[in-house]
């Protein structure tokens, strides 16, 4: 909750605070966009952010998500 000073992702019995980048990629998470879908919106929305570099964190947290079982591929 960002009214509490930060973002936590839930999950049964665990916690994992996000930040605001992990928020960014969350937000477009819905199940119907591509990885790169999602790179090309954050590419967009960020102008100043290297995209190779945008990728590469989508990648991370998506693959750690889903590692944890808290995202579905």
């Amino acid at each position: 909750n960002e009214a509490q000073g930060g973002w936590v992702l839930l999950a049964p019995e665990r916690v994992f605070k996000v930040d605001a980048v992990a928020v960014e990629i969350l937000k477009r998470c819905t199940g119907e966009a591509s990885v790169e879908a999602i790179v090309d919106d954050l590419a967009k929305a960020f102008a100043g952010a290297p995209r190779d570099r945008i990728h590469a964190d989508v990648v991370k947290l998506i693959g750690g998500l889903a590692d944890k079982k808290l995202l579905e591929l």
